[in-house]
Protein backbone atom coordinates (compact mmCIF):
# COMPACT_ATOMS: atom_id res chain seq x y z
CA UNK A 1 0.00 0.00 0.00
CA UNK A 2 1.29 3.30 -1.28
CA UNK A 3 1.39 5.58 1.72
CA UNK A 4 1.89 9.83 1.47
CA UNK A 5 1.77 12.93 3.27
CA UNK A 6 -1.14 14.10 1.56
CA UNK A 7 -3.85 12.37 0.01
CA UNK A 8 -5.98 15.35 -1.99
CA UNK A 9 -9.34 14.01 -3.58
CA UNK A 10 -10.42 16.45 -6.37
CA UNK A 11 -8.14 18.70 -8.73
CA UNK A 12 -10.28 22.33 -8.77
CA UNK A 13 -9.05 25.52 -7.17
CA UNK A 14 -8.66 24.21 -3.85
CA UNK A 15 -7.18 20.72 -4.52
CA UNK A 16 -4.86 22.05 -7.08
CA UNK A 17 -3.61 25.04 -4.95
CA UNK A 18 -3.21 22.71 -1.99
CA UNK A 19 -1.66 19.71 -3.41
CA UNK A 20 1.56 21.99 -4.92
CA UNK A 21 1.83 23.53 -1.59
CA UNK A 22 2.83 20.65 0.40
CA UNK A 23 4.67 19.15 -3.12
CA UNK A 24 6.44 22.73 -2.84
CA UNK A 25 7.06 21.84 0.75
CA UNK A 26 8.80 18.82 0.04
CA UNK A 27 6.42 16.57 1.03
CA UNK A 28 4.63 13.11 -0.75
CA UNK A 29 1.59 13.88 -2.19
CA UNK A 30 -1.50 12.38 -4.26
CA UNK A 31 -4.32 13.98 -6.02
CA UNK A 32 -7.01 11.58 -7.41
CA UNK A 33 -9.40 13.47 -9.72
CA UNK A 34 -12.55 11.62 -10.97
CA UNK A 35 -13.04 13.16 -13.86
CA UNK A 36 -11.32 12.81 -17.89
CA UNK A 37 -8.66 15.43 -17.09
CA UNK A 38 -7.58 17.23 -14.27
CA UNK A 39 -9.13 20.92 -13.24
CA UNK A 40 -12.15 19.97 -12.09
CA UNK A 41 -15.85 21.82 -11.80
CA UNK A 42 -13.73 25.30 -12.25
CA UNK A 43 -12.20 24.05 -15.28
CA UNK A 44 -14.69 22.09 -16.79
CA UNK A 45 -18.53 22.72 -15.89
CA UNK A 46 -17.65 25.85 -13.52
CA UNK A 47 -15.62 29.03 -13.56
CA UNK A 48 -13.61 29.06 -16.65
CA UNK A 49 -15.89 27.93 -19.42
CA UNK A 50 -18.65 30.22 -18.19
CA UNK A 51 -16.58 33.38 -17.92
CA UNK A 52 -15.08 32.29 -21.55
CA UNK A 53 -18.79 32.14 -22.94
CA UNK A 54 -19.13 35.66 -21.56
CA UNK A 55 -16.19 36.60 -23.37
CA UNK A 56 -17.00 34.93 -26.35
CA UNK A 57 -20.98 36.35 -26.44
CA UNK A 58 -20.13 39.79 -25.23
CA UNK A 59 -16.65 39.98 -28.60
CA UNK A 60 -19.15 38.13 -31.42
CA UNK A 61 -22.42 40.21 -30.80
CA UNK A 62 -20.79 43.48 -29.99
CA UNK A 63 -22.22 44.40 -27.01
CA UNK A 64 -19.30 46.58 -25.84
CA UNK A 65 -19.90 48.93 -28.90
CA UNK A 66 -23.49 49.38 -28.94
CA UNK A 67 -23.29 51.92 -26.91
CA UNK A 68 -22.08 53.85 -30.09
CA UNK A 69 -23.39 51.89 -32.96
CA UNK A 70 -27.00 50.96 -31.32
CA UNK A 71 -28.61 48.14 -30.21
CA UNK A 72 -28.48 47.00 -33.71
CA UNK A 73 -25.01 46.21 -33.72
CA UNK A 74 -23.82 43.10 -34.39
CA UNK A 75 -19.96 41.40 -35.22
CA UNK A 76 -20.96 38.25 -35.89
CA UNK A 77 -24.61 38.38 -37.64
CA UNK A 78 -25.37 34.48 -37.04
CA UNK A 79 -23.98 33.29 -33.93
CA UNK A 80 -24.17 29.64 -32.93
CA UNK A 81 -23.61 27.47 -30.33
CA UNK A 82 -20.50 26.03 -32.13
CA UNK A 83 -19.10 29.36 -32.57
CA UNK A 84 -19.43 29.23 -28.88
CA UNK A 85 -17.87 25.91 -27.93
CA UNK A 86 -14.41 26.90 -30.13
CA UNK A 87 -13.04 29.33 -28.22
CA UNK A 88 -14.35 27.60 -24.93
CA UNK A 89 -12.39 24.09 -26.18
CA UNK A 90 -8.98 26.21 -26.56
CA UNK A 91 -9.11 27.95 -23.25
CA UNK A 92 -9.69 24.49 -21.54
CA UNK A 93 -6.88 23.00 -23.26
CA UNK A 94 -4.63 25.41 -22.03
CA UNK A 95 -6.21 25.36 -18.53
CA UNK A 96 -4.98 21.50 -18.18
CA UNK A 97 -1.54 21.64 -20.00
CA UNK A 98 -1.17 24.24 -17.42
CA UNK A 99 -2.16 22.47 -14.38
CA UNK A 100 -0.61 19.11 -15.63
CA UNK A 101 2.63 21.02 -16.18
CA UNK A 102 2.41 22.37 -12.39
CA UNK A 103 1.62 18.89 -11.30
CA UNK A 104 5.09 17.87 -13.06
CA UNK A 105 6.91 20.32 -12.20
CA UNK A 106 6.23 20.21 -8.53
CA UNK A 107 6.53 16.53 -8.60
CA UNK A 108 2.91 15.99 -7.63
CA UNK A 109 1.61 12.42 -8.65
CA UNK A 110 -2.00 11.90 -9.98
CA UNK A 111 -4.60 9.61 -10.62
CA UNK A 112 -7.68 9.56 -12.62
CA UNK A 113 -10.11 7.19 -10.56
CA UNK A 114 -12.79 7.66 -8.14
CA UNK A 115 -11.96 7.38 -4.41
CA UNK A 116 -14.01 6.56 -1.37
CA UNK A 117 -12.57 6.17 2.53
CA UNK A 118 -12.45 2.71 3.99
CA UNK A 119 -10.83 3.77 7.10
CA UNK A 120 -9.92 7.34 8.36
CA UNK A 121 -6.81 7.35 6.91
CA UNK A 122 -7.36 4.70 4.09
CA UNK A 123 -8.89 5.31 1.07
CA UNK A 124 -9.87 2.80 -2.13
CA UNK A 125 -9.33 4.36 -5.35
CA UNK A 126 -10.96 3.00 -8.85
CA UNK A 127 -8.48 3.94 -11.78
CA UNK A 128 -10.12 4.56 -14.72
CA UNK A 129 -8.70 1.12 -16.09
CA UNK A 130 -10.71 -0.67 -13.57
CA UNK A 131 -7.91 -1.37 -11.25
CA UNK A 132 -8.52 -0.73 -7.63
CA UNK A 133 -5.85 0.43 -5.24
CA UNK A 134 -5.36 1.14 -2.01
CA UNK A 135 -3.38 4.39 -0.23
CA UNK A 136 -2.52 5.68 3.15
CA UNK A 137 -2.73 9.32 3.95
CA UNK A 138 -1.48 10.95 6.59
CA UNK A 139 -3.46 13.95 6.04
CA UNK A 140 -6.69 13.55 3.43
CA UNK A 141 -7.66 17.09 1.84
CA UNK A 142 -11.31 16.29 0.40
CA UNK A 143 -12.04 18.99 -2.34
CA UNK A 144 -14.52 17.22 -4.69
CA UNK A 145 -16.75 20.61 -5.30
CA UNK A 146 -20.12 20.50 -5.92
CA UNK A 147 -22.69 19.46 -8.56
CA UNK A 148 -25.91 21.09 -9.77
CA UNK A 149 -29.04 20.14 -7.61
CA UNK A 150 -31.60 18.03 -9.47
CA UNK A 151 -34.89 17.54 -7.94
CA UNK A 152 -36.63 14.53 -9.70
CA UNK A 153 -39.28 16.81 -10.37
CA UNK A 154 -37.62 18.56 -12.79
CA UNK A 155 -37.96 16.54 -16.37
CA UNK A 156 -33.85 16.90 -17.01
CA UNK A 157 -33.30 15.98 -20.90
CA UNK A 158 -29.86 17.89 -21.26
CA UNK A 159 -32.04 19.13 -24.82
CA UNK A 160 -34.90 21.60 -23.38
CA UNK A 161 -34.67 21.49 -19.50
CA UNK A 162 -31.11 21.57 -17.93
CA UNK A 163 -28.72 21.81 -15.36
CA UNK A 164 -26.22 24.73 -15.65
CA UNK A 165 -23.46 21.56 -16.33
CA UNK A 166 -25.56 20.53 -19.44
CA UNK A 167 -25.53 23.87 -20.57
CA UNK A 168 -22.21 24.05 -21.84
CA UNK A 169 -23.00 21.34 -24.80
CA UNK A 170 -25.83 22.60 -26.09
CA UNK A 171 -26.96 22.26 -30.00
CA UNK A 172 -27.99 25.53 -30.82
CA UNK A 173 -28.70 28.54 -29.04
CA UNK A 174 -32.43 29.50 -27.87
CA UNK A 175 -34.77 32.13 -28.91
CA UNK A 176 -36.06 31.70 -25.35
CA UNK A 177 -34.93 30.84 -22.28
CA UNK A 178 -36.36 30.37 -18.76
CA UNK A 179 -33.93 30.57 -15.65
CA UNK A 180 -35.32 28.74 -12.53
CA UNK A 181 -32.72 30.34 -9.31
CA UNK A 182 -31.59 33.84 -9.64
CA UNK A 183 -28.38 32.98 -7.52
CA UNK A 184 -24.70 33.75 -8.75
CA UNK A 185 -25.06 31.03 -11.31
CA UNK A 186 -28.51 31.72 -12.56
CA UNK A 187 -28.24 35.15 -12.99
CA UNK A 188 -24.73 34.94 -14.58
CA UNK A 189 -25.89 32.42 -17.68
CA UNK A 190 -29.40 34.26 -17.57
CA UNK A 191 -27.31 37.63 -18.59
CA UNK A 192 -24.62 36.17 -20.94
CA UNK A 193 -27.98 34.69 -22.85
CA UNK A 194 -29.61 38.05 -22.68
CA UNK A 195 -26.47 39.98 -24.19
CA UNK A 196 -26.91 37.05 -27.17
CA UNK A 197 -30.58 37.98 -27.93
CA UNK A 198 -32.24 35.37 -26.46
CA UNK A 199 -35.65 36.58 -24.26
CA UNK A 200 -34.45 35.49 -20.82
CA UNK A 201 -37.06 35.07 -18.01
CA UNK A 202 -35.69 34.86 -14.30
CA UNK A 203 -37.98 32.66 -11.98
CA UNK A 204 -37.37 32.35 -7.93
CA UNK A 205 -39.23 31.98 -5.16
CA UNK A 206 -37.56 34.95 -3.08
CA UNK A 207 -38.69 38.47 -3.95
CA UNK A 208 -34.63 39.94 -3.30
CA UNK A 209 -31.40 38.85 -5.48
CA UNK A 210 -28.12 38.17 -4.69
CA UNK A 211 -28.66 39.56 -0.69
CA UNK A 212 -25.16 39.53 0.12
CA UNK A 213 -24.77 42.60 -2.24
CA UNK A 214 -24.98 46.26 -1.42
CA UNK A 215 -28.50 46.97 -2.17
CA UNK A 216 -28.06 50.42 -4.09
CA UNK A 217 -25.82 48.20 -6.46
CA UNK A 218 -28.39 45.18 -7.02
CA UNK A 219 -31.35 47.91 -7.91
CA UNK A 220 -28.77 49.70 -10.16
CA UNK A 221 -28.35 46.27 -11.93
CA UNK A 222 -32.05 44.98 -11.66
CA UNK A 223 -32.27 48.56 -13.53
CA UNK A 224 -29.78 47.27 -16.60
CA UNK A 225 -31.67 44.41 -17.01
CA UNK A 226 -35.01 45.26 -17.14
CA UNK A 227 -33.95 48.48 -19.25
CA UNK A 228 -32.75 45.55 -21.96
CA UNK A 229 -35.91 43.38 -21.81
CA UNK A 230 -35.16 40.68 -19.37
CA UNK A 231 -37.99 39.45 -17.51
CA UNK A 232 -38.15 38.81 -14.00
CA UNK A 233 -40.35 36.80 -11.53
CA UNK A 234 -39.54 37.35 -8.21
CA UNK A 235 -42.00 36.26 -5.33
CA UNK A 236 -43.54 33.16 -7.09
CA UNK A 237 -41.93 29.80 -7.13
CA UNK A 238 -41.57 27.07 -10.04
CA UNK A 239 -44.40 24.22 -9.03
CA UNK A 240 -44.12 22.79 -12.80
CA UNK A 241 -42.18 22.17 -15.30
CA UNK A 242 -43.45 20.48 -18.45
CA UNK A 243 -42.11 19.77 -22.34
CA UNK A 244 -44.89 20.76 -24.65
CA UNK A 245 -45.41 18.51 -27.64
CA UNK A 246 -44.65 21.01 -30.12
CA UNK A 247 -41.08 21.09 -28.40
CA UNK A 248 -41.16 23.75 -26.28
CA UNK A 249 -41.20 24.12 -22.13
CA UNK A 250 -44.18 25.76 -19.94
CA UNK A 251 -43.27 26.43 -16.45
CA UNK A 252 -46.54 26.57 -13.92
CA UNK A 253 -46.08 29.25 -10.69
CA UNK A 254 -47.17 28.78 -7.75
CA UNK A 255 -50.06 30.92 -8.65
CA UNK A 256 -51.23 29.66 -11.64
CA UNK A 257 -49.24 31.88 -13.57
CA UNK A 258 -47.65 29.98 -16.99
CA UNK A 259 -44.39 30.99 -18.45
CA UNK A 260 -43.53 29.36 -21.97
CA UNK A 261 -40.08 29.23 -23.65
CA UNK A 262 -37.77 27.23 -26.32
CA UNK A 263 -35.32 26.14 -22.70
CA UNK A 264 -35.19 25.77 -19.08
CA UNK A 265 -32.01 26.34 -17.41
CA UNK A 266 -32.53 25.15 -13.45
CA UNK A 267 -29.84 26.60 -11.33
CA UNK A 268 -31.94 26.35 -8.52
CA UNK A 269 -28.55 25.54 -5.90
CA UNK A 270 -26.28 23.00 -5.85
CA UNK A 271 -24.71 19.76 -3.70
CA UNK A 272 -21.55 18.78 -2.33
CA UNK A 273 -20.01 15.61 -4.15
CA UNK A 274 -19.30 14.19 -1.32
CA UNK A 275 -22.21 11.15 -1.85
CA UNK A 276 -19.50 8.67 -3.14
CA UNK A 277 -17.10 9.16 -0.30
CA UNK A 278 -18.04 6.64 1.95
CA UNK A 279 -17.47 9.23 4.52
CA UNK A 280 -19.18 7.21 7.42
CA UNK A 281 -15.95 4.85 7.26
CA UNK A 282 -13.98 7.85 7.97
CA UNK A 283 -16.21 9.31 10.90
CA UNK A 284 -17.85 12.18 9.37
CA UNK A 285 -21.29 13.44 7.99
CA UNK A 286 -22.24 15.61 5.01
CA UNK A 287 -25.00 18.29 5.62
CA UNK A 288 -28.37 18.24 3.93
CA UNK A 289 -26.55 19.82 0.31
CA UNK A 290 -23.91 17.16 1.00
CA UNK A 291 -21.37 20.11 2.46
CA UNK A 292 -18.75 19.25 5.26
CA UNK A 293 -18.49 21.66 8.41
CA UNK A 294 -14.77 22.87 8.89
CA UNK A 295 -12.49 24.52 11.33
CA UNK A 296 -12.63 28.29 9.12
CA UNK A 297 -8.95 28.48 10.16
CA UNK A 298 -7.51 25.93 9.75
CA UNK A 299 -9.95 23.87 7.62
CA UNK A 300 -9.92 20.58 9.72
CA UNK A 301 -13.02 18.45 9.42
CA UNK A 302 -14.36 16.87 13.00
CA UNK A 303 -11.55 14.23 12.14
CA UNK A 304 -8.39 16.27 12.94
CA UNK A 305 -6.59 14.46 10.04
CA UNK A 306 -9.05 15.18 7.61
CA UNK A 307 -9.70 18.60 5.44
CA UNK A 308 -11.97 19.37 3.56
CA UNK A 309 -11.43 23.26 1.51
CA UNK A 310 -13.91 24.61 -1.62
CA UNK A 311 -17.10 24.89 -2.52
CA UNK A 312 -17.23 21.64 -0.44
CA UNK A 313 -17.37 23.47 2.84
CA UNK A 314 -20.11 26.57 1.52
CA UNK A 315 -20.10 29.91 1.34
CA UNK A 316 -18.14 32.22 -0.66
CA UNK A 317 -17.84 29.49 -2.80
CA UNK A 318 -15.43 31.14 -5.30
CA UNK A 319 -12.23 29.34 -7.23
CA UNK A 320 -10.27 32.44 -5.37
CA UNK A 321 -10.83 31.76 -2.09
CA UNK A 322 -10.81 28.18 -2.67
CA UNK A 323 -7.13 28.14 -3.76
CA UNK A 324 -6.59 30.47 -0.62
CA UNK A 325 -7.98 27.63 1.53
CA UNK A 326 -6.71 24.75 0.16
CA UNK A 327 -3.21 26.64 0.73
CA UNK A 328 -3.97 27.07 4.17
CA UNK A 329 -5.49 23.41 4.97
CA UNK A 330 -2.12 22.10 3.01
CA UNK A 331 0.39 24.41 5.17
CA UNK A 332 -1.89 23.00 8.53
CA UNK A 333 -1.88 19.82 7.27
CA UNK A 334 1.85 19.36 6.84
CA UNK A 335 2.77 20.97 9.91
CA UNK A 336 3.99 24.41 8.24
CA UNK A 337 2.62 27.90 9.84
CA UNK A 338 -0.17 29.54 8.04
CA UNK A 339 -0.81 32.44 8.22
CA UNK A 340 -4.74 34.31 8.40
CA UNK A 341 -5.26 35.68 5.06
CA UNK A 342 -6.25 39.57 5.01
CA UNK A 343 -9.38 40.16 6.22
CA UNK A 344 -11.30 41.19 2.88
CA UNK A 345 -11.91 39.78 -0.09
CA UNK A 346 -13.25 40.45 -3.42
CA UNK A 347 -16.32 38.95 -4.31
CA UNK A 348 -16.84 38.66 -8.39
CA UNK A 349 -19.90 38.52 -10.31
CA UNK A 350 -19.72 37.71 -14.28
CA UNK A 351 -23.02 38.76 -15.41
CA UNK A 352 -23.78 41.23 -18.09
CA UNK A 353 -22.67 42.97 -16.63
CA UNK A 354 -20.15 42.63 -13.70
CA UNK A 355 -20.87 42.87 -10.53
CA UNK A 356 -17.59 43.01 -7.70
CA UNK A 357 -17.40 44.12 -4.05
CA UNK A 358 -15.14 43.66 -1.28
CA UNK A 359 -15.77 44.98 2.49
CA UNK A 360 -19.30 46.28 4.11
CA UNK A 361 -22.14 46.25 2.50
CA UNK A 362 -24.08 49.85 3.54
CA UNK A 363 -26.98 47.53 5.28
CA UNK A 364 -23.37 45.89 7.21
CA UNK A 365 -22.58 49.32 7.90
CA UNK A 366 -25.58 50.39 9.44
CA UNK A 367 -26.42 47.58 11.29
CA UNK A 368 -23.14 48.09 13.07
CA UNK A 369 -24.22 51.73 13.90
CA UNK A 370 -21.14 53.18 12.21
CA UNK A 371 -21.28 56.45 11.35
CA UNK A 372 -20.64 56.61 7.94
CA UNK A 373 -20.58 58.50 4.50
CA UNK A 374 -20.82 57.61 0.94
CA UNK A 375 -18.78 58.30 -2.50
CA UNK A 376 -20.53 57.64 -5.85
CA UNK A 377 -18.90 57.70 -9.34
CA UNK A 378 -20.90 56.65 -12.17
CA UNK A 379 -18.54 54.85 -15.69
CA UNK A 380 -20.03 57.51 -17.64
CA UNK A 381 -18.70 60.39 -15.36
CA UNK A 382 -15.42 59.38 -16.64
CA UNK A 383 -13.77 60.18 -20.27
CA UNK A 384 -12.61 56.57 -20.75
CA UNK A 385 -16.31 55.41 -20.16
CA UNK A 386 -17.15 57.84 -22.96
CA UNK A 387 -14.62 56.68 -25.30
CA UNK A 388 -16.05 52.87 -24.80
CA UNK A 389 -19.48 54.06 -24.68
CA UNK A 390 -20.58 53.05 -21.49
CA UNK A 391 -24.18 54.30 -20.51
CA UNK A 392 -24.09 51.80 -17.15
CA UNK A 393 -21.97 51.77 -14.94
CA UNK A 394 -21.61 53.19 -11.09
CA UNK A 395 -18.39 52.75 -8.15
CA UNK A 396 -19.54 53.16 -4.64
CA UNK A 397 -17.18 53.60 -1.84
CA UNK A 398 -18.59 53.69 2.09
CA UNK A 399 -16.66 55.65 4.28
CA UNK A 400 -16.03 55.99 8.56
CA UNK A 401 -17.37 59.18 9.29
CA UNK A 402 -15.12 58.70 12.58
CA UNK A 403 -11.84 56.93 11.46
CA UNK A 404 -12.36 58.55 7.86
CA UNK A 405 -11.48 55.26 6.38
CA UNK A 406 -12.53 52.65 3.39
CA UNK A 407 -15.71 50.37 4.93
CA UNK A 408 -16.46 48.99 1.62
CA UNK A 409 -16.23 49.38 -2.37
CA UNK A 410 -19.03 47.91 -4.48
CA UNK A 411 -18.71 47.81 -8.48
CA UNK A 412 -21.65 47.35 -11.13
CA UNK A 413 -20.68 47.84 -14.88
CA UNK A 414 -17.86 46.81 -17.40
CA UNK A 415 -14.63 45.69 -15.43
CA UNK A 416 -15.54 45.72 -11.91
CA UNK A 417 -14.09 42.63 -11.25
CA UNK A 418 -10.66 43.76 -12.17
CA UNK A 419 -11.63 47.64 -10.70
CA UNK A 420 -12.27 46.17 -7.08
CA UNK A 421 -8.58 45.48 -6.18
CA UNK A 422 -7.72 48.66 -5.87
CA UNK A 423 -10.48 49.01 -3.41
CA UNK A 424 -9.29 46.01 -1.85
CA UNK A 425 -5.81 46.91 -1.24
CA UNK A 426 -6.66 50.17 0.40
CA UNK A 427 -9.34 48.62 3.02
CA UNK A 428 -6.62 45.67 3.73
CA UNK A 429 -3.75 48.11 4.03
CA UNK A 430 -6.28 50.90 6.19
CA UNK A 431 -6.75 53.33 3.85
CA UNK A 432 -8.69 56.61 4.19
CA UNK A 433 -10.54 58.88 1.70
CA UNK A 434 -7.40 61.20 1.56
CA UNK A 435 -5.57 58.02 -0.41
CA UNK A 436 -8.37 58.66 -3.16
CA UNK A 437 -8.50 62.70 -3.23
CA UNK A 438 -4.76 62.55 -3.17
CA UNK A 439 -3.31 60.22 -5.33
CA UNK A 440 -2.98 60.42 -9.22
CA UNK A 441 -5.07 57.64 -11.50
CA UNK A 442 -4.30 57.08 -15.07
CA UNK A 443 -6.16 59.05 -17.48
CA UNK A 444 -8.46 58.21 -18.87
CA UNK A 445 -9.48 55.26 -17.33
CA UNK A 446 -12.08 53.32 -15.70
CA UNK A 447 -10.11 53.52 -12.00
CA UNK A 448 -10.41 57.39 -12.08
CA UNK A 449 -13.77 56.40 -10.91
CA UNK A 450 -12.46 55.90 -7.73
CA UNK A 451 -10.92 59.89 -7.88
CA UNK A 452 -14.20 60.68 -8.35
CA UNK A 453 -15.95 58.84 -6.07
CA UNK A 454 -13.76 59.57 -3.53
CA UNK A 455 -14.25 63.75 -3.82
CA UNK A 456 -18.03 62.72 -4.14
CA UNK A 457 -17.50 61.54 -0.17
CA UNK A 458 -14.63 64.08 0.72
CA UNK A 459 -17.01 66.95 -0.12
CA UNK A 460 -19.37 65.45 2.11
CA UNK A 461 -17.29 64.58 4.92
CA UNK A 462 -15.12 68.03 5.20
CA UNK A 463 -11.37 68.69 4.80
CA UNK A 464 -9.91 68.16 7.80
CA UNK A 465 -6.79 70.07 7.02
CA UNK A 466 -8.85 73.13 7.13
CA UNK A 467 -10.40 72.11 10.50
CA UNK A 468 -7.09 71.04 12.12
Amino acid sequence: MQEYDLVVVGSGPAGRRGAIQAAKLGRKVLVVEQGKRVGGVSVHTGTIPSKTLRETALNLSGWRERGFYGRAYRVKQEISADDLRRRLLITLDHEVEVLEHQFARNRVQHIRGKAKFLTPETMEIVKDDGETIHVNGKSIMLAVGTKPYRPESIPFDGVSVLDSDELLDIKELPRSMAVIGAGVIGIEYATIFSALDTQVTVIDPKSTILDFIDREIVEEFIHDLRDRNMKLILGQKADKVEKLANGKCEITMDNGRHVTCDMVLYAAGRVGATDSLNLAAAGLTADSRGRLSVNPETFQTEVPHIYAAGDVVGFPSLASTSMEQGRIAARVAVGAIAKEPPKYFPYGIYAVPEISTCGLTEEEVKERGIPYECGMARFRETSRGHIMGLNSGLLKMIFSLKTRRLLGVHIVGEGATELVHIGQAVLNLKGTVEYFVENTFNYPTLAEAYKIAGLDAWNRMGDLSQTG
